[in-house]
């Protein structure tokens, strides 16, 4: 058994709390169908937001799926200039006999031109 990193990221239109735990509860359900994930797999998760983004904690959304009993951690990115806006980043941690390859990350709206060769038709 290994513990491995899956990384995602989305995008928002607006800083609204609704928009992002949706946004946040899409881009974690796409990583665990992808990834076959059972909620004891995880044992914790990152997740940080861009400047621009402060109604609401994206680990809510995680917690609404069930990661009750699961470390998370909100925190901001680096505010680079010209970086993309309005969004939200994740990276999971796992146990998992999965080798490093077989793990899909999943980068979805805005997100797709961070990644591209990860991005996903959500």
């Amino acid at each position: 058994m290994y513990c491995r990193g899956i990384r995602g990221a989305t995008t928002v239109e607006q800083n609204d709390r609704e928009e992002i735990l949706a946004a946040t509860r899409e881009l974690l359900e796409l990583i665990i169908t992808r990834n076959a994930l059972k909620t004891e797999d995880i044992a914790s998760a990152i997740f940080s937001l861009t400047a621009d983004l402060d109604a609401e904690f994206p680990a809510v959304a995680a917690r609404g799926l069930g990661w009750t009993d699961t470390a998370l951690m909100c925190t901001r990115e680096i505010p680079v200039p010209d970086s993309l806006g309005k969004c939200i980043r994740v990276l999971i941690h796992v146990n998992t006999t999965r080798s490093a390859n077989e793990i899909q990350h999943v980068y979805i709206k805005g997100a797709v031109n961070l990644r591209p060769t990860f991005s996903v038709d959500a």
